[in-house]
C-alpha cells in the first residue's frame, strides 16, 4: 500500500513537471512568434522624425541608425507604457525606447531589458512615500523623484525626459533610470554591470577610486573642482555613481573625457561606443 502512494506521488510530480515545461515551451513559442513579427514591421516614418530631433541619433552612422530602429521596435512592443494622469503617445515610446536601446547598442546582447515589463510615466515630478530606519525608530517622509527603477518597472516623469531628450546637458533622467536596469541585469544593483572577466579588475579600480575621490569631496561640500561635473548625487552610492557617470558619458561627452579619462575609457569599452567622436565638441 505505501508502495502504491508512492507511484502515485510520482506520478503526480511527472504530470506536474510535464505541465510545467509545456507552458514554458509554449511561453518560449509565444515569445519566438512576437519578435518574428515585430522583425517584419517596417519602421514608420513617423517614428523616424521624432528620432531625428534627438541629438544623438542624428549622430549614429547609418548601419547603426537602422539597428536601433530595430531594437526600438521591439521595446516599444514587448514593453507596456502606463500614463498617470496623461496619454501615452507614440513620441513618449520613441523617445524612451530610443534612450533605453541606445545604451545597448553595442554590447554583445540580444537582450532588450527582458526583465522590464512597465514603463509609468507621469506628468511632472512625483512624490513618493519613503521609511527610514534609525536604529530601530521608523520615520516616514515624502520625497520628490522624477525617475526610478525598480523591479520590472521603471517610472519616469514626461515632463524633464521630455527636454532632456531633445537638449544635450550632463542629465538625462531616461539614461540614468536605463544605467539601473543594466546594472541590474548581474543580479545586483552595486554599479557594476554585467562584465567580461577580463575587464572586471580595471573596471572596480577606476569607478570605485572616482567614486571615493567624489565621496570625500561631498562630505567637505568644498574644493569640487573637476568632481562638480559628477554632482554630489553620485556620491549616494556606487549604484548610482555608474547612473550618473552613464549620463555625462552620453550627454557631455568631451567634459568627462577631459576631466576623467580612465573613467572615460572603461565606459567606452563597456558600452562600445564612443560618443565624444561622435557628438561635436561642445557636448
Amino acid at each position: 500500500m505505501e508502495g502504491y502512494y508512492y507511484l502515485r506521488l510520482l506520478a503526480f510530480i511527472l504530470v506536474l513537471t510535464a505541465i510545467y515545461i509545456l507552458v514554458q515551451l509554449f511561453g518560449w513559442y509565444k515569445k519566438r512568434k512576437i519578435l518574428e513579427t515585430i522583425a517584419q514591421m517596417p519602421f514608420d516614418p513617423k517614428y523616424r522624425k521624432i528620432l531625428e530631433k534627438t541629438p544623438h541619433y542624428r549622430y549614429l552612422n547609418e548601419e547603426d541608425q537602422r539597428k536601433i530602429e530595430r531594437s526600438i521596435l521591439r521595446f516599444i512592443h514587448t514593453k507596456e507604457f502606463v500614463g498617470v494622469k496623461m496619454d501615452v503617445t507614440d513620441e513618449m515610446k520613441v523617445i524612451i525606447a530610443f534612450y533605453a536601446c541606445l545604451l545597448l547598442l553595442h554590447i554583445d546582447t540580444d537582450n532588450c531589458y527582458d526583465n522590464l515589463n512597465t514603463i509609468i510615466l507621469y506628468p511632472s515630478p512625483v512624490v513618493l512615500d519613503n521609511v527610514r530606519n534609525n536604529g530601530g525608530i521608523y520615520t516616514k517622509e515624502d520625497f520628490l523623484i522624477d525617475g526610478q527603477s525598480a523591479n520590472d518597472t521603471v517610472v519616469l516623469v514626461w515632463h524633464d525626459a521630455r527636454y532632456e531628450a531633445y537638449h544635450l546637458r550632463h542629465d538625462n533622467v531616461i539614461v540614468h533610470e536605463f544605467a539601473h536596469e543594466i546594472d541590474y541585469m548581474d543580479g545586483e544593483v552595486d554599479g557594476v554591470p554585467p562584465l567580461e572577466r577580463s575587464k572586471y579588475d580595471s573596471w572596480t579600480k577606476v569607478l570605485l577610486e572616482d567614486f571615493k575621490k567624489l565621496n570625500h569631496v561631498a562630505l567637505k561640500n568644498r574644493e569640487w573642482g573637476k568632481y562638480k561635473l559628477l554632482g554630489s548625487y553620485a556620491a549616494t552610492n556606487e549604484a548610482e555613481f555608474f547612473a550618473v557617470v552613464t549620463e555625462r558619458f552620453f550627454e557631455s561627452p568631451h567634459s568627462l573625457k577631459r576631466h576623467f579619462p580612465e573613467l572615460y575609457k572603461e565606459l567606452k569599452d563597456f558600452y562600445k561606443i564612443d560618443p565624444a567622436a561622435m557628438l561635436p565638441a561642445r557636448a
